[in-house]
């Protein structure tokens, strides 16, 4: 089982910062990247919005980091850790941007990224950017697809309804093959579909242990699941969050914090039906110092147990 860890301070949710959050900057993300990087943490996740609109400034909080930026710092500063962009909402980046992004990122680095991507949720964010809100499943859909290409071909060229290129040369390629995975995200089964589809994982949003059979049979039922089953990693967060869909408003608790068995009792019930890999959030402890030193507590007392 692999364990991807939350990497703080890249917002300011308010349902989710600690107490030192709110002042911390690079200093602290790069150290707390390191540690992780020197533990046996397989990923660090990095969330992200482009812009908040203001009237959910106050509930989802001002700062949102933006995650190809934060991977190439961390990258930068790490030697063995993986990044996974948890989530990167796809239509805000042309494919041939962030293409040449992710494949300078694996170049200088080595490889280590994971694209953790979806179609996006908010629909003042795609009017700010001016992109249409009603077309990100198709856009989605279309521009994993030309990610690909650019990714795999020497002389890529694509077709489509919103991208269309050809005649270029791109390089440098990704360091990972055939190209960097694709996790996607999301809940619904248009999400799971396309996961199965175009993607190397899932990474679905509030799903409980008890939920997770279903789901995972679901996409066993997508043609092309079967193809790469033993490949295909179910990411699944072990903080338990009761969210209401109209406001997004959250109201977060987490068994994570808790003693030793109640841990292992979470990822193994998560394991037993179905995830192959677990994103732990920290505990909203109130010092950076004792975040270090929680992180390391779960390295040593819960990894070695799903190994």
């Amino acid at each position: 089982m692999k364990f991807a860890l939350a990497t703080p301070a890249m917002n300011t949710y308010p349902a989710a910062m600690a107490p030192w959050e709110s002042n911390a900057g690079g200093a602290e993300v790069v150290r707390y990247a390191r540690k992780a990087d020197a533990l046996g943490w397989d990923w660090l996740t990095l969330s992200e919005h482009l812009v908040m609109p203001t009237e959910m400034k106050e509930m989802m909080g001002a700062r949102w980091c933006e995650s190809t930026a934060v991977a190439g710092v961390l990258m930068g500063a790490t030697q063995r850790i993986h990044m996974l962009t948890y989530i990167l909402p796809l239509p805000y980046r042309h494919p041939l941007l962030l293409g040449k992004q992710i494949a300078t990122m694996e170049f200088l680095a080595g490889g280590r990224f994971t694209l953790g991507t979806a179609v996006g949720h908010l629909e003042r964010e795609f009017e700010a950017l001016g992109i249409p809100f009603n077309q990100r499943g198709a856009m989605t859909d279309e521009y994993l697809q030309a990610l690909k290409v650019i990714w795999t071909s020497d002389t890529p060229s694509f077709e489509g309804k919103f991208v269309r290129f050809k005649d270029v040369t791109i390089e440098p390629k990704p360091v990972q093959k055939p190209h960097p995975p694709i996790f996607i995200g999301g809940n619904t089964k248009a999400a799971m579909k396309r996961a199965v589809q175009l993607g190397d994982g899932w990474i679905p949003w509030l799903v409980t242990a008890a939920d997770l059979p279903e789901c995972i049979e679901y996409m066993k039922s997508v043609p092309g699941f079967e193809e790469k089953a033993d490949r295909f990693e179910i990411l699944v967060t072990t903080t338990a969050y009761q969210v209401d869909d109209v406001t997004h408003g959250e109201t977060a608790h987490t068994d994570i914090a808790g003693d030793r068995d109640t841990v292992l009792r979470e990822v193994e019930a998560l394991q037993k039906a179905g995830a192959t890999s677990v994103q732990v959030m920290p505990p909203r402890v109130e010092t950076f110092e004792q975040c270090l030193e929680w992180i390391e507590w779960y390295d040593h007392e819960i990894i070695p147990q799903f190994r």
